[in-house]
């Protein structure tokens, strides 16, 4: 039985903000505010982009992905965040965390393939414009959304098992607000190279 706990802990501990617990409270404002911000500003952009149709260009398709990305980046991180720092509600589960921490890496590099993108974009209207709308077809957007999409989603699912795999007889505190791939496999009591590595 407790060989079988070490494979499937119940939960973790998010710590928060270790030094800062008498400031928890206040800190947890400005993160509020800021997320507010984001889903407002971003729920604004996506609107603007679906109802105004001279924005539907493929520049103005890589920014709606990118204000969708960083909705779910922060919609995955924040809200924990702020019920541990105003709530106290530190725990999260296994599975909470391994999916948390899929979410967060996956909006990281979905980002980093939108920019690519954006940057091809930009690329082919400064060097061919006459041919811009013959390149960039909708096909080939298309092609370009799904390919990074599958390319994030096969790149970050790989880390889920590599933590499944690892046995967590130790501590299961983890010092930050969010969990993340090392950070966790941190917390391990066996050898996490291949972590490591891949990560």
């Amino acid at each position: 039985m407790y060989n079988l706990s070490c494979y499937n802990p119940s939960s973790f501990i998010l710590v928060g903000i270790p030094g800062l617990e008498s400031f928890h409270s206040w800190i947890g404002i400005p993160f509020c505010v800021i997320y507010v911000l984001c889903v407002v500003g971003n729920c604004t952009l996506l609107y603007l982009i679906a109802v105004e149709h001279s924005l539907h260009e493929p520049m103005f398709f890589f920014l709606a992905m990118l204000a969708t990305t960083d909705f779910i980046l922060s919609t995955d991180t924040v809200p924990k965040l702020l019920s541990n720092l105003w709530l106290g509600s530190q725990e999260i589960t296994f599975s909470g965390c391994l999916t948390q921490m899929f979410f967060l890496h996956f909006s990281f590099v979905v980002d980093s393939a939108i920019l690519l993108a954006m940057g091809f974009d930009r690329y082919v209207a400064i060097c061919f414009p006459l041919r811009y709308t013959t390149i960039l077809t909708p096909q080939v957007v298309i092609k370009i959304v799904v390919s990074i999409i599958v390319r994030s989603f096969c790149v970050i699912l790989p880390d889920v098992f590599l933590l499944k795999r690892l046995p967590f007889c130790g501590t299961r505190i983890i010092p930050h607000t969010y969990c993340e791939h090392i950070g966790v496999a941190r917390l391990s009591s066996a050898d996490i190279s291949i972590n490591i590595w891949y990560g």
